[in-house]
C-alpha cells in the first residue's frame, strides 16, 4: 500500500482561536448583539499571543459573524441578509470577470429568476405597486442622459417587481444579481436609442402586472431580458473584433 505524500500543511494559531471563537457564537451561551470575551481575556484563556487574536477576530468579522468596532470589545453581529450578499459582491465580480462560463451561467439563472418574479408580481401586485414601477420608470425616463442614474433606476424597477413577492429573499437576491451584473451591462446604457427601447419594454411589463396577466408579465420579461442579452453579445463580439 502506497504512502500519501501530500504534505500536511501546518495551520496557524489564528485558525486554532477562529475555531474556538466559532464554537463560542454558534453555541447556546451567545445571541446576536452579545459581547464576546476581551482580548485579553481570550490571550489568557488560549495562551496566545494578541496578534493572533486580532487576526481571527478580523477574519471573523470579514465573514460578518462579529462586528469590531475601535475601542469596544467585539460583539456577535446580527444576521443580516443584504449584508451577506454585500460581502460577496467584490468575489462574485472578480470570478465574473474571469469566469465567461459563469458569467454565461448567472445570466440565465438571473433570466429564470425574474421571470418567476414577473409572474408572481402579476399575481400579488397591488395598486401601491403598480404606482411605484411607474414612479421608477418615470425617474429612468428623465434620466436617460445620466447613463449612472439610468443604471441605478433599471436595478431599482428590478428590485421594486421582486418586492411585491413580498419575500426578503427575493428582494435581496434581485438587487444582489443586479449589482454583479452591472458592470457587464453599463456601456449598453450609453448607446444612443437604447434608452428609449428599455423604458417602453420596462413599461409593457408594467402593465402585464397591473393586469394580473401572468403570462404576458413573464414573455414581457423574457423578451426584455433576452434582447438586453442578445445586445451585450454584439457588443461583446464588436469590441473583440475591433481589438485584433
Amino acid at each position: 500500500m502506497s504512502t500519501p505524500t501530500t504534505p500536511i500543511k501546518r495551520r496557524k494559531l489564528s485558525d486554532d482561536v477562529q475555531d474556538r471563537l466559532l464554537e463560542i457564537i454558534r453555541g447556546p451561551d451567545y445571541a446576536p448583539g452579545d459581547l464576546l470575551p476581551s482580548e485579553r481575556e481570550l490571550m489568557r484563556a488560549y495562551s496566545v499571543g494578541r496578534p493572533a487574536i486580532r487576526e481571527a477576530m478580523q477574519n471573523l468579522a470579514r465573514m460578518g459573524l462579529i462586528e469590531i468596532r475601535h475601542g469596544e470589545r467585539p460583539k456577535v453581529a446580527e444576521p443580516s441578509l443584504n449584508k451577506t450578499v454585500d460581502q460577496l459582491g467584490d468575489t462574485m465580480r472578480h470570478l465574473l470577470r474571469h469566469s465567461p462560463a459563469d458569467l454565461a451561467h448567472l445570466k440565465e439563472a438571473r433570466i429564470v429568476f425574474e421571470i418567476q418574479m414577473a409572474r408572481i408580481a402579476a399575481e400579488k401586485r397591488h395598486p401601491d405597486d403598480i404606482s411605484k414601477l411607474v414612479q421608477i420608470v418615470d425617474k429612468q425616463e428623465q434620466s436617460s442622459s445620466e447613463s449612472d442614474l439610468f443604471l441605478e433606476c433599471d436595478g431599482a424597477f428590478h428590485r421594486a417587481i421582486a418586492e411585491i413577492s413580498g419575500n426578503p429573499i427575493f428582494s435581496s437576491l434581485s438587487e444582489a444579481m443586479f449589482g454583479w451584473l452591472a458592470h457587464f451591462h453599463i456601456d449598453l446604457v450609453r448607446k444612443p436609442g437604447l434608452e428609449k427601447l428599455t423604458i417602453k419594454e420596462h413599461r409593457d411589463i408594467i402593465e402585464a402586472i397591473a393586469d394580473r396577466d401572468e403570462v404576458r408579465a413573464a414573455k414581457a420579461m423574457t423578451d426584455h431580458l433576452n434582447r438586453a442579452n442578445a445586445l451585450y453579445h454584439r457588443s461583446h463580439d464588436d469590441f473583440s473584433d475591433q481589438s485584433e
